[in-house]
Protein backbone atom coordinates (compact mmCIF):
# COMPACT_ATOMS: atom_id res chain seq x y z
CA UNK A 1 0.00 0.00 0.00
CA UNK A 2 2.67 2.58 0.87
CA UNK A 3 4.36 1.98 -2.40
CA UNK A 4 1.23 3.02 -4.11
CA UNK A 5 0.87 5.88 -2.67
CA UNK A 6 3.75 7.23 -4.53
CA UNK A 7 3.39 5.75 -7.84
CA UNK A 8 1.08 8.19 -8.94
CA UNK A 9 3.13 10.69 -8.20
CA UNK A 10 5.47 10.50 -11.53
CA UNK A 11 2.61 10.41 -13.83
CA UNK A 12 0.93 13.47 -12.59
CA UNK A 13 4.40 15.76 -12.08
CA UNK A 14 5.03 14.40 -15.59
CA UNK A 15 1.65 15.38 -17.01
CA UNK A 16 1.84 18.48 -15.21
CA UNK A 17 5.07 19.86 -16.68
CA UNK A 18 4.29 18.77 -19.95
CA UNK A 19 0.87 20.50 -19.68
CA UNK A 20 2.47 23.57 -18.78
CA UNK A 21 5.37 23.47 -21.24
CA UNK A 22 2.60 22.54 -24.07
CA UNK A 23 0.65 26.07 -23.15
CA UNK A 24 4.04 28.00 -23.19
CA UNK A 25 5.04 26.77 -26.52
CA UNK A 26 1.41 26.44 -28.11
CA UNK A 27 2.37 22.75 -28.74
CA UNK A 28 0.48 19.62 -28.95
CA UNK A 29 1.84 16.79 -26.68
CA UNK A 30 1.71 14.07 -28.89
CA UNK A 31 -0.44 12.52 -26.21
CA UNK A 32 2.15 12.45 -23.68
CA UNK A 33 -0.04 14.27 -20.92
CA UNK A 34 -2.75 12.22 -21.47
CA UNK A 35 -0.62 9.28 -21.08
CA UNK A 36 0.98 10.38 -17.78
CA UNK A 37 -2.26 11.89 -16.24
CA UNK A 38 -3.62 7.57 -17.32
CA UNK A 39 -1.03 6.59 -15.60
CA UNK A 40 -1.45 8.57 -11.99
CA UNK A 41 -4.79 7.74 -12.07
CA UNK A 42 -4.31 4.05 -12.81
CA UNK A 43 -1.67 4.04 -9.79
CA UNK A 44 -4.50 6.07 -7.50
CA UNK A 45 -7.18 3.35 -8.58
CA UNK A 46 -4.00 0.61 -7.24
CA UNK A 47 -4.42 2.57 -3.87
CA UNK A 48 -7.81 2.25 -3.76
CA UNK A 49 -8.27 -0.81 -4.16
CA UNK A 50 -5.18 -1.95 -1.75
CA UNK A 51 -6.64 0.66 0.77
CA UNK A 52 -9.97 -1.21 0.40
CA UNK A 53 -8.06 -4.36 1.37
CA UNK A 54 -5.57 -3.13 4.38
CA UNK A 55 -7.22 -0.58 6.29
CA UNK A 56 -4.83 2.00 6.61
CA UNK A 57 -4.13 3.25 10.60
CA UNK A 58 -4.06 7.29 11.49
CA UNK A 59 -0.11 6.44 11.58
CA UNK A 60 0.44 4.65 8.41
CA UNK A 61 -1.71 7.83 6.96
CA UNK A 62 0.11 10.27 8.34
CA UNK A 63 3.57 8.10 7.11
CA UNK A 64 2.09 8.52 3.62
CA UNK A 65 1.74 12.54 3.84
CA UNK A 66 5.43 12.29 5.04
CA UNK A 67 6.34 10.39 2.31
CA UNK A 68 4.71 11.60 -0.55
CA UNK A 69 5.34 15.12 0.12
CA UNK A 70 9.26 14.44 -0.52
CA UNK A 71 9.12 12.26 -3.33
CA UNK A 72 6.68 14.63 -5.16
CA UNK A 73 9.56 17.29 -4.53
CA UNK A 74 12.31 14.99 -5.57
CA UNK A 75 10.61 13.63 -8.44
CA UNK A 76 9.39 17.09 -9.42
CA UNK A 77 13.16 18.72 -9.32
CA UNK A 78 14.28 14.97 -10.67
CA UNK A 79 12.00 15.56 -14.02
CA UNK A 80 12.85 19.35 -14.61
CA UNK A 81 16.34 18.67 -14.47
CA UNK A 82 16.47 15.77 -16.30
CA UNK A 83 13.19 14.38 -18.12
CA UNK A 84 15.07 11.15 -20.00
CA UNK A 85 15.97 10.30 -16.56
CA UNK A 86 12.87 10.60 -14.68
CA UNK A 87 11.52 8.24 -17.02
CA UNK A 88 14.05 5.86 -16.87
CA UNK A 89 14.04 5.86 -12.79
CA UNK A 90 10.22 5.15 -12.65
CA UNK A 91 10.63 2.42 -15.33
CA UNK A 92 13.15 0.26 -12.92
CA UNK A 93 10.76 1.09 -10.22
CA UNK A 94 7.58 -0.59 -12.41
CA UNK A 95 9.81 -3.48 -12.96
CA UNK A 96 10.15 -3.50 -9.11
CA UNK A 97 6.60 -3.23 -8.55
CA UNK A 98 6.13 -6.21 -10.82
CA UNK A 99 8.83 -8.48 -9.41
CA UNK A 100 6.78 -7.42 -5.93
CA UNK A 101 3.10 -8.42 -7.56
CA UNK A 102 4.95 -11.64 -8.59
CA UNK A 103 5.67 -12.47 -4.98
CA UNK A 104 2.42 -11.52 -3.89
CA UNK A 105 0.47 -14.18 -6.44
CA UNK A 106 3.16 -16.42 -5.18
CA UNK A 107 1.83 -16.03 -1.81
CA UNK A 108 -1.58 -15.99 -2.43
CA UNK A 109 -0.82 -19.52 -4.46
CA UNK A 110 1.26 -21.02 -1.28
CA UNK A 111 -1.66 -20.31 0.55
CA UNK A 112 0.36 -17.08 2.63
CA UNK A 113 -2.12 -14.91 1.66
CA UNK A 114 -5.87 -15.56 1.67
CA UNK A 115 -7.46 -15.42 -1.76
CA UNK A 116 -10.41 -13.05 -0.57
CA UNK A 117 -13.12 -11.54 -2.68
CA UNK A 118 -12.23 -8.68 -4.68
CA UNK A 119 -13.17 -4.96 -3.54
CA UNK A 120 -15.97 -3.63 -5.42
CA UNK A 121 -14.05 -0.89 -6.64
CA UNK A 122 -11.61 -3.40 -8.44
CA UNK A 123 -14.37 -5.04 -10.00
CA UNK A 124 -15.72 -1.83 -11.40
CA UNK A 125 -12.40 -0.14 -12.34
CA UNK A 126 -11.05 -3.68 -14.08
CA UNK A 127 -14.30 -4.97 -15.11
CA UNK A 128 -13.94 -7.92 -13.66
CA UNK A 129 -15.96 -10.98 -13.20
CA UNK A 130 -18.53 -10.33 -10.18
CA UNK A 131 -17.07 -13.40 -8.56
CA UNK A 132 -12.98 -12.01 -8.84
CA UNK A 133 -10.92 -12.92 -6.39
CA UNK A 134 -7.70 -11.11 -5.02
CA UNK A 135 -5.71 -12.98 -7.50
CA UNK A 136 -7.33 -11.56 -10.17
CA UNK A 137 -6.55 -8.36 -8.83
CA UNK A 138 -3.49 -8.31 -8.14
CA UNK A 139 -3.03 -10.34 -11.69
CA UNK A 140 -4.32 -7.09 -13.43
CA UNK A 141 -2.43 -4.43 -11.53
CA UNK A 142 1.08 -6.41 -12.16
CA UNK A 143 -0.39 -6.22 -16.11
CA UNK A 144 -0.79 -2.56 -15.13
CA UNK A 145 2.66 -2.33 -13.57
CA UNK A 146 4.00 -3.58 -17.07
CA UNK A 147 2.89 -1.43 -19.10
CA UNK A 148 4.21 1.66 -16.81
CA UNK A 149 7.35 0.13 -17.16
CA UNK A 150 6.99 -0.05 -21.12
CA UNK A 151 5.65 3.36 -21.44
CA UNK A 152 8.40 4.74 -19.23
CA UNK A 153 11.57 3.31 -21.05
CA UNK A 154 9.90 4.47 -24.26
CA UNK A 155 10.00 7.60 -23.05
CA UNK A 156 13.65 7.81 -21.57
CA UNK A 157 14.69 6.27 -25.54
CA UNK A 158 12.89 8.67 -27.21
CA UNK A 159 14.43 11.06 -25.29
CA UNK A 160 17.90 9.09 -25.60
CA UNK A 161 17.24 9.81 -28.90
CA UNK A 162 17.82 13.39 -28.38
CA UNK A 163 13.84 13.92 -29.31
CA UNK A 164 11.14 15.44 -27.48
CA UNK A 165 8.11 13.16 -26.70
CA UNK A 166 5.64 14.83 -28.63
CA UNK A 167 7.99 13.46 -31.43
CA UNK A 168 6.65 10.09 -30.70
CA UNK A 169 2.65 9.10 -30.47
CA UNK A 170 1.87 7.86 -26.74
CA UNK A 171 1.26 4.73 -26.06
CA UNK A 172 -3.06 5.37 -24.36
CA UNK A 173 -5.92 3.63 -23.84
CA UNK A 174 -4.62 0.68 -22.17
CA UNK A 175 -7.07 0.35 -19.83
Amino acid sequence: MMLETVAAVPGIVGGMLLHLRSIRRFEHSGGWIKALLEEAENERMHLMTMMELVKPKWYERLLVMLVQGIFFNSFFLCYVVSPRVAHRIVGYLEEEAIHSYTEFLKDIDDGKIENVAAPAIAIDYWRLPKDATLKDVVTVIRADEAHHRDVNHFASDIRNQGKELREAAAPIGYH
